[in-house]
């Protein structure tokens, strides 16, 4: 594999280290910080082999989520 030196200030160099996980080199983070962003498409058909019961569980989470969201809206607007 090449290798390059970058040079950086003493604040990139501490941003960089705080961006890091825990494990990753500094290269590892430098492309998770600078990859391209996925689209949507990327994740078509991700779950069509996902066991019953834990797609049960996701839908079920995601209701949770638009109800809370619908009794927190009503909150909301009947305020104003």
């Amino acid at each position: 594999m090449n290798t390059k030196t970058v040079a950086l200030d003493a604040e990139a160099y501490l941003s960089l280290r705080q961006h890091r996980r825990p494990g990753e080199t500094f290269s590892e983070t430098i492309k998770r910080l600078t990859g391209r962003k996925k689209s949507l498409l990327d994740f078509a058909g991700i779950w069509k082999d996902m066991p019953k019961e834990d797609l049960a569980k996701v839908q079920s989470f995601l209701a949770e989520g638009r109800r809370r969201d619908k009794v927190r809206m009503t909150r909301i607007l009947g305020e104003a």
